[in-house]
C-alpha cells in the first residue's frame, strides 16, 4: 500500500479555491441560460448546483473540500403561452428555464467572497512562514 504525503495548508486552500470556482461557474452558466426556451418541459434548461464533500486527511488532520458532483436542480420550467414562437408546442406554449437571476447573483457573490477569504488565508500563512524564517 502506497501512502501519499500529508496535505499542507496551501493544498487545503487550493482545493477550496477550486471548489468555489466550480460553484461560481455553475451560477454563471445558470445566468447565461436564463430566458432560454424550449418546445417541451423535458427539454427546458434546469439550473445546476455544485455539491461539496468534505475530505479529511488523517495524516495531517487537515480537512479540505472537493466538488463531488454538479447536479441539475429540480426547479420546474415555466410554461409561457407564445403561439408565434418557432418552438411552441401544439398548444402554443414554450417552456422557459426556471432561473432566479437574483439568487444566482447572490450565489456568485458568495462564492467570490469565499474565494477571496481563501486567498487572504493563504497570504497570511505565507507571511507567517516568511516572518518565521526571518526571525531565525
Amino acid at each position: 500500500m502506497i501512502l501519499s504525503d500529508p496535505i499542507n495548508l496551501f493544498q487545503v486552500v487550493q482545493r477550496g479555491m477550486s471548489a468555489q470556482m466550480v460553484r461560481m461557474n455553475a451560477a454563471a452558466s445558470n445566468i447565461a441560460n436564463s430566458g432560454t426556451v424550449s418546445g417541451s418541459e423535458a427539454e427546458a434548461y434546469r439550473p445546476v448546483r455544485t455539491v461539496f464533500q468534505q475530505e479529511l486527511d488523517e495524516a495531517s488532520g487537515l480537512s479540505s473540500v472537493r466538488v463531488s458532483e454538479v447536479r441539475q436542480s429540480d426547479v420546474a420550467a415555466i410554461r409561457r403561452h407564445d403561439p408565434d414562437h418557432p418552438l411552441a408546442d401544439e398548444n402554443g406554449d414554450v417552456w422557459e428555464a426556471g432561473i432566479d437571476e437574483s439568487a444566482e447573483m447572490v450565489e456568485i457573490m458568495e462564492s467570490a467572497r469565499q474565494y477571496q477569504n481563501l486567498v487572504e488565508a493563504m497570504q497570511t500563512a505565507k507571511q507567517l512562514m516568511l516572518d518565521t524564517i526571518r526571525s531565525k
